[in-house]
């Protein structure tokens, strides 16, 4: 994009010119099956996210292929064991870690850094059937360089194991915490109602007969009277993850200017 704009300024290209370039380098189209939005990152501060369920292996690596030479990072999501197997040894040589508990694959080149911005998210779950929605998030929010710090199976069964959860969000002075939990999904309600931070709620599909799979978890957090909570959708790791992010690095923002 500044090269453009370098070559508008410079009188190389006139305005109509630099217009459909813009438009141009705004997305890259792979054959008859992806358009990859390169810009997300730099319009909206959420990088790209390739969602791996119901595409070919092919079709994922191609994908792989033009976000690491326009981007230097791919990020899939989704991925089922297979197929992260076969598309991590088809990028043997490129940097490479994966969630295998929530099916993300972030691939890099050697010359890409994540950008540190400094913001601070804390994820909390209710049980360890719920760490891998948690991982969905915890990926995101590493990626959009904010650093993590995961409290995992806490919950209301048991609620003495949040106290010191709660100790510790409060001690690091984090900016937003992502609360996990399936079954009747009452523990982010009960986080909310401790902290003067912003929740977001992730009910999770953990859970079974009347209300289960997630619907019980979604309308309670839905229904919570605890102010200060916002939800996301069922086992929405990747949407819980993208709005911490963006909510920590606002924030992160200031707190280096300020």
């Amino acid at each position: 994009m500044r090269s453009i704009l370098e070559k508008y300024k410079r009188g190389e290209i006139n305005l109509e010119e630099a217009e459909r370039e813009l438009k141009l380098f705004c997305f890259h189209e792979i054959k008859d099956f992806g358009k990859l939005d390169l810009q997300r990152e730099n319009r909206v501060g959420i990088p790209e996210i390739i969602l791996g369920e119901g595409k070919k292996v092919e079709e994922l690596c191609e994908i792989c292929e033009e976000m690491l030479k326009n981007k230097g990072r791919c990020i899939i999501t989704k991925l089922d064991s297979e197929k992260l197997k076969k598309v991590k040894e088809k990028f043997e040589n490129f940097i490479s870690k994966e969630y295998e508990r929530s099916g993300i694959l972030v691939l890099k080149n050697k010359e890409f850094k994540t950008q540190k911005n400094r913001g601070k998210i804390a994820i909390i779950t209710a049980g360890t059937a719920d760490i891998p929605v948690a991982e969905e998030a915890k990926a995101i929010a590493e990626e959009m360089g904010c650093e993590v710090y995961t409290f995992y199976d806490v919950g209301v069964a048991g609620v003495h194991r949040l106290l010191r959860a709660i100790e510790e969000i409060i001690k690091e002075d984090v900016d937003v915490v992502i609360v996990a939990a399936g079954r009747e999904g009452a523990l982010p309600s009960v986080v909310a109602g401790l902290i003067d931070i912003p929740v977001i709620g992730l009910p999770t599909s953990f859970g079974y007969g009347i209300g289960g799979k997630g619907k019980a978890s979604l309308y309670a957090m839905l229904q919570s009277c605890s102010l200060g909570m916002a939800v996301v959708n069922i086992d929405n790791g990747v949407g819980a993850g993208a709005f911490a992010g963006l909510i920590a690095n606002r924030i992160a923002k200031f707190r280096l200017n300020s």
